[in-house]
């Protein structure tokens, strides 16, 4: 493997009622960046943390954050999730009508910009402004709910996307999220990943040293 992955953990999955403590725990496990889900209940049917929660998660934190916004219209709320200074800010490029524009505004703000593509939506809606895109999140379920299972044509997105990613020669990191565990980290890598988000993988362990390190081989 020519190249060091990247494990976000999704703090959808950690315990709430110890918010804190798991953020610690993950942490010193070895996560290289807190995955952070904002669902609104319209974009997706489930609706999980705002602001006031991942104002508290970024005062805790000690890595970067990658916050994913899983709502309609994100452009609203841009400097709103801007102040947590998050490494990556990402959209989804089903959910805005300007993906350029949003991209330069994430910019504007100095933060990192992501778009995530739901599995259904082809590679060719971020073509044009993958210049622009400086973290590529790739679903390999549905959004907006937990523990679904890999889908598994999402391998050969990866690989196209990585072709695109050298043909146009940006710097653009390729993240997959939903479904991973050891079997499905492994492919992942193999075809391209860069970074990848674990939720139940990891905080459903007993221990979290060990299911990070078991995803990172």
């Amino acid at each position: 493997m020519s190249h060091k992955i990247k494990i976000a953990p999704s703090l959808l999955a950690a315990d709430f009622g110890m918010l804190a403590q798991e953020i610690a725990n993950v942490e010193a496990a070895g996560a290289d960046l807190l995955h952070v889900d904002v669902m609104d209940g319209n974009y997706v049917p489930n609706i999980s943390f705002g602001p006031v929660v991942i104002e508290a998660i970024a005062k805790h934190a000690t890595i970067p954050l990658d916050i994913h916004l899983m709502i309609e219209n994100p452009d609203r709320y841009l400097n709103e999730f801007a102040k947590f200074k998050p490494k990556y800010l990402v959209v989804h490029a089903e959910a805005t009508n300007h993906l350029h524009r949003t991209l330069q505004a994430i910019h504007d703000l100095g933060i990192q910009a992501g778009v995530a593509l739901n599995p259904g939506t082809p590679l060719s809606a971020i073509e044009e402004v993958l210049p622009y895109v400086d973290l590529l999140l790739l679903m390999s379920v549905n959004p907006g709910f937990g523990g679904q299972s890999f889908i598994p044509e999402t391998y050969n997105k990866i690989e196209r996307a990585k072709q695109m990613i050298i043909y146009q020669g940006t710097k653009t990191k390729i993240q997959v999220d939903g479904g991973i565990n050891k079997e499905t980290a492994k492919q992942c890598i193999e075809h391209g990943a860069d970074i990848l988000v674990a939720g139940s993988s990891v905080f459903g362990a007993d221990d979290y040293t060990n299911a990070i390190g078991i995803l990172k081989e």
